[in-house]
């Protein structure tokens, strides 16, 4: 074990400071001394709270009291208005109910679900809030029944709570992907590669695996609906496993920083709180659980309002259901044309835009002027390509080997190429200068290599035609 002042010296010789570490400086920091992350982050509580390692093994240890009752509780006699008695079904017989084959994770779902059952029978100590203190809950009551080493438990808490705690800071609204679904999916996924002795980069990088799918992620319908709760807290344990073993057992390339990850997650909480929690509310708000005591003190006009725009919201989600079913392809023909270069929406829609662009052009190509909504521009490295080999030669969006060789025959062919961002939304416009005839088309990109057609040169008729022609799919 590597003495604690040497970490501390390192860490003040970086220029960081104690009690403010960032997960990236702490793997920085672990991995230039060789030793684990949970070694760094213990030492940061040794010399933030003057306090020796055992004290601080001991604190986190402690921490969990109230809410190992509540999970307690949970597994025996509580009941949620939520959740029901989920847990007691699932540990009854021993377990005989599994929710995975693998005995630790099932576990830690279990007792997270009892952690959550308490947390509604008699409260639950919050840190970025319930839903994730939920899970570090079933993982500390799970993992100390196969650890038996005070000194291991110490380290796999502390690398989880360190993740928890900065979480807890960045919450500063409702929405999930700040707790218990994205706060609990970083910290599973961290604590789970200090369990399976991973390095401190695997730790940075199964955090990020784990918050990808997080982002923007609201909370709303979970603490009012009956039983979403269970896979907004369940999902952040099997997210957080997958992005471990993920992490630990393959070399998945990565490149995003974590602390970069964290950043955007926090930047992105009040945006969701803003913009897609109104959105959930509308819909979810028919199924909300409700309090008839409570409901008495509610004026009567009040509540027939809230009745007839429940009914409205009903039947106009029913309305947006059918009109999907009725635009949905048969099953017998579900997909589109095979599209390289990673993605539908970012690759294959502009690169139909491409082609029908070229169908439209006459002569030998001299140009292409390729204008692209801001994700789409920033996601260039990848739908540049097949913009141009769509536009310059007519190829399909499945053309893999004409991808990969595009830009070496836009050069060759010395054709000028223009690549501009534009502020409307979804638009990708691709131009096409030509001896004989040019050609313009202005779409909207609708994903699964779908379009809208809005404009085109020398007629949008003409654009239409060729559309078909090819078999792209437009849509309105």
């Amino acid at each position: 074990m590597i003495a604690v002042e040497k970490i501390i010296a390192l860490i003040q010789q970086k220029g960081y400071e104690i009690g403010q570490l960032t997960i990236g400086e702490i793997v920085e920091v672990a991995d230039d001394l060789g030793v684990r992350a949970s070694e760094v982050i213990i030492a940061e509580g040794m010399a933030q709270n003057t306090m020796t390692r055992e004290e601080v093994i001991d604190a986190m240890i402690n921490a969990f009291a109230h809410n190992l009752y509540a999970s307690e509780v949970g597994l025996t006699s509580g009941s949620s208005m939520l959740l029901g008695t989920v847990p007691q079904e699932l540990v009854y017989n021993n377990f005989s109910h599994s929710l995975f084959k693998d005995e630790i994770i099932n576990k830690i779902l279990v007792y997270t679900l009892a952690a959550q059952v308490g947390n509604h029978s008699c409260g639950l100590q919050p840190c970025a809030g319930t839903g994730d203190s939920c899970v570090y809950t079933g993982i500390f009551r799970a993992l100390k029944e196969i650890i038996t080493d005070k000194e291991e438990l110490g380290r796999v808490l502390a690398v989880m709570l360190k993740v928890g705690t900065i979480f807890r800071a960045g919450k500063t609204t409702t929405g999930c992907n700040m707790e218990g679904f994205g706060a609990s999916a970083a910290a599973m996924a961290a604590c789970m590669v200090e369990f399976r002795n991973g390095r401190p980069k695997a730790i940075a990088k199964a955090i990020v695996l784990a918050l990808s799918p997080t982002i923007a992620v609201p909370c709303t319908p979970r603490v009012m609906v009956s039983g979403l709760c269970a896979t907004h807290i369940g999902g952040g344990v099997v997210i957080g496993n997958l992005a471990a073993n993920l992490a630990l057992n393959t070399n998945i390339p990565l490149d995003v920083p974590v602390d970069v990850m964290i950043a955007m997650a926090a930047a992105v909480h009040p945006v969701s709180a803003k913009y897609v929690v109104p959105v959930v509310n509308e819909y979810m708000q028919p199924f909300f659980k409700t309090n008839t005591h409570v409901e008495s003190f509610v004026d009567d006009s009040v509540k027939d309002a809230e009745q007839k725009n429940i009914k409205g919201t009903m039947e106009k989600a029913l309305g947006e259901a059918r009109t999907l079913a009725k635009k949905a392809n048969s099953i017998v023909k579900p997909f589109g044309e095979a599209v390289v270069g990673g993605s539908s929406q970012a690759v294959g829609s502009p690169t139909n835009a491409g082609r029908i662009a070229y169908a439209l052009a006459k002569g030998e190509i001299t140009g292409v002027k390729i204008e692209l909504y801001p994700e789409l521009f920033a996601r260039r490295g990848i739908n540049v390509p097949g913009i141009l080999m769509a536009a310059v030669l007519g190829a399909s969006t499945d053309n893999g080997q004409t991808y990969r060789d595009i830009m070496q025959i836009v050069k060759n062919k010395k054709i000028k190429v223009e690549i501009k961002q534009v502020d409307e939304p979804q638009m990708q416009r691709i131009t096409i200068y030509a001896t004989e005839q040019g050609s313009m088309v202005e779409t909207l990109n609708r994903g699964g290599a779908r379009l809208v057609l809005k404009d085109a040169r020398p007629s949008l008729d003409q654009a239409i035609i060729a559309a078909q022609r090819l078999g792209i799919v437009l849509v309105d």
